[in-house]
C-alpha cells in the first residue's frame, strides 16, 4: 500500500494545512491507522489463538499470501502492509514536517462521531429491514462478546484495505486505463464494484450471513457510505470509523 493508493481521492481541493487536507496525508492517516492495525494482531492471539477466528477480509488476504509464497506468507503479507505504511509515513514526514498530536485527537473525535452517524442510520434500516423483511443478522452468540469485538477491529482495517484501498483503486485502473472511461464514469464504476464484493463477501464462510436480497442491499449501501467516507476524507478516518461503527453494533446487540 503506497502513499498514493492508500490517500488517492477525488475530493475537492482545500488548504494543504488545513485538519481536511492534514488528517488525509498519509504521516497522518496512515499512522493513525496503525494502532488499529496493532490492536487487532494483539486481540486476535489473545482471544482466539493463531488458528481461531479472523475476519473475513484478513483471511482472503493472507490465504492469497499463503498460496503465492507458502507457509510463512502470512506474516510476509502482514510486514509488508506495515513496511509500506512506515515508508509513506517517513516519507511524507520528512517533505512535511512530524505529526502534532493535536489532529490525532480531532480525527479520533471525527471517527467516534462517525460511526455513531452510521451506526444511526444505518442501524435504524437494519432495524426497519429485520423488520419488514426478516433480515437474517450474524448471532453474536456464534462468536462470544470477546471474539466479535476482536473481529469488528479487524473489519475496520482490513475490509477497508482490501475493499477500499486495493479494490476500488484497481477498479478505478481498469476503468481508467483498460477501457478508457473519464474520472466520473470510473469512480461510479470502481465505488460500485468495491460496494458489491463488500457485500459478497459477508456471505462466505461458516460465519457468513444468511444470503437473502435484502440484507445484500443493505451490506451494498453500506459500501457505498463507506467508499464515499474514504473517497472523501482517506484510509485512517474511514477504518476506525468502519471499526468503531462495528464495535457500536456489537455493544448494542450484547445490550
Amino acid at each position: 500500500m503506497t502513499a498514493t493508493s492508500a490517500n488517492a481521492t477525488t475530493a475537492p481541493v482545500v488548504s494543504r494545512s488545513s485538519y481536511w487536507a492534514l488528517s488525509r496525508s498519509p504521516r497522518y492517516s496512515l499512522t493513525f491507522a496503525l494502532p488499529l492495525l496493532a490492536l487487532y494482531e494483539i486481540l486476535a492471539q489473545l482471544v482466539s489463538g493463531p488458528s481461531g477466528v479472523r475476519n473475513g477480509a484478513e483471511v482472503m488476504l493472507k490465504h492469497g499470501a499463503q498460496s503465492l509464497l507458502g507457509a510463512n506468507g502470512p506474516v510476509f503479507l502482514l510486514g509488508a502492509i506495515v513496511a509500506a505504511m512506515l515508508f509513506a509515513i517517513v516519507r511524507d514526514a520528512r517533505k512535511h514536517g512530524t505529526p502534532r498530536g493535536s489532529v490525532f485527537l480531532r480525527m479520533t473525535i471525527e471517527s467516534a462521531l462517525l460511526a455513531a452517524v452510521f451506526g444511526l442510520v444505518i442501524g435504524l434500516a437494519t432495524a426497519k429491514l429485520i423488520t419488514s423483511f426478516g433480515l437474517a443478522v450474524p448471532a453474536l452468540d456464534q462468536l462470544g462478546l470477546s471474539t466479535a469485538l476482536m473481529v469488528s477491529l479487524g473489519a475496520g482495517f482490513y475490509e477497508e484495505l482490501l475493499f477500499r484501498v486495493l479494490l476500488v483503486s484497481a477498479l478505478l485502473l481498469l476503468a481508467r486505463h483498460a477501457l478508457g472511461w473519464g474520472p466520473t464514469a470510473a469512480g461510479i464504476f470502481a465505488t460500485l464494484g468495491g460496494a458489491l464484493a463488500f457485500s459478497a463477501v459477508h456471505y462466505i464462510g461458516p460465519l457468513g450471513d444468511q444470503v437473502s436480497s435484502q440484507s445484500f442491499v443493505f451490506r451494498t449501501l453500506a459500501g457505498l457510505a463507506f467508499s464515499g467516507l474514504y473517497v472523501t476524507r482517506g484510509f485512517g478516518v474511514t477504518a476506525w470509523t468502519h471499526a468503531l461503527y462495528d464495535v457500536f453494533l456489537v455493544m448494542a446487540r450484547a445490550g
